[in-house]
């Protein structure tokens, strides 16, 4: 059912630009948990309002967690850089992913 649900979001998005539907790697077979999208960096601006007007209109999207290292608890803590973490954390969103969400069969 995930796996429908993630063919049907590609084929609702494939003429939309500006960000990337996450796919499964060559040589890897994804069980497809959370349906995502990536803005491209240019966009990043934009992931609040995305989320505020999909949700105003009935679809639950969400963005990413938050970053560990970001957390009151751990902000202290020795870390590497997490540039690449912190980009793609202000341009993910989450689209609803539950496997009943295609009842089609």
């Amino acid at each position: 059912a995930k796996r429908r649900l993630f063919k049907l979001y590609k084929e609702a998005f494939n003429s939309i630009t500006g960000f990337e539907l996450m796919t499964e790697p060559k040589g890897c077979q994804s069980n497809y948990w959370l349906q995502t999208i990536i803005l491209e960096p240019k966009f990043s601006s934009q992931r609040d309002k995305i989320l505020q007007t999909s949700n105003a209109s009935g679809f639950g999207t969400r963005p990413a967690w938050q970053l560990m290292h970001q957390l009151p608890m751990y902000n202290s803590c020795p870390r590497g850089p997490l540039s690449v973490a912190e980009s793609l954390a202000k341009r993910i969103i989450n689209l609803p992913s539950g496997s009943a969400l295609d009842k089609r069969g």
